[in-house]
């Protein structure tokens, strides 16, 4: 049996412990509150007009990262077992790779859209008609697409304030997406050591030592 001052236990402790805090902890935290960011911002932004897609309004990569966060919390609860020897810690330890996966994957989408449509907004002309706004990239082309955003009396307010919710999404999505693949790598690394699955391999006078003192 392995005594309170093994240093082996000690260190076994220690690898699923970060800050003197259990391993999900800290990344459950951070996207709790950016998940509850953007999710919050994104609706702030479906509000502005009617019109606006839902690729432009990525409440949803939100969601995702708010449902990462309640998994990583559920892994809080379960009691830690070296090496997964229980299947309920290893289905939520693998659920939380998942999710945190799709969420980078989600963010990342949602960083391209915000993106792809602030670049667009800085090349618009826009007049207000009939409480619409109307912008278009080319004024010269009468065959060129026109962007209607509904439910918008002032085209100034609105494109400015568009602009800047693009740019909080893309802030927030880009830093959710770095502690989704941080928390990857961390649960892989946490899992396979240094990227190594292999056997490990002891000493047979360690393990007769061992058997030894039990």
């Amino acid at each position: 049996k392995k005594t309170k001052g093994d240093p082996k236990t000690g260190q076994e402790e220690e690898s699923h412990t970060c800050c003197g805090c259990r391993f999900p902890l800290l990344f459950a935290l951070l996207q709790l509150a950016l998940g509850i960011s953007v999710t919050v911002l994104g609706f702030l932004m479906a509000g502005i007009s009617s019109s606006l897609l839902v690729r432009d309004t990525p409440y949803w990569a939100g969601i995702i990262v708010c449902v990462v966060s309640l998994v990583g919390f559920v892994m809080l609860c379960i009691s830690y077992q070296p090496d997964e020897k229980t299947c309920v810690q290893f289905t939520v330890k693998l659920m939380y790779f998942l999710l945190s996966a799709l969420g980078l994957v989600a963010c990342v989408l949602a960083v391209a859209f915000a993106a792809h449509h602030y670049l667009q907004m800085t090349k618009f002309t826009c007049d207000t008609i009939l409480e619409s706004c109307q912008c278009k990239l080319d004024t010269a082309d009468p065959l060129g697409r026109t962007f209607v955003y509904q439910d918008a009396a002032d085209c100034g307010s609105l494109t400015s304030m568009l602009n800047l919710y693009l740019l909080l999404q893309m802030v927030l999505n880009l830093i959710t997406a770095l502690v989704c693949l941080l928390a990857c790598f961390m649960m892989w690394k946490h899992r396979y050591q240094v990227f190594y699955a292999g056997v490990r391999f002891y000493p047979l006078t360690a393990s007769e030592g061992q058997q030894q003192k039990v």
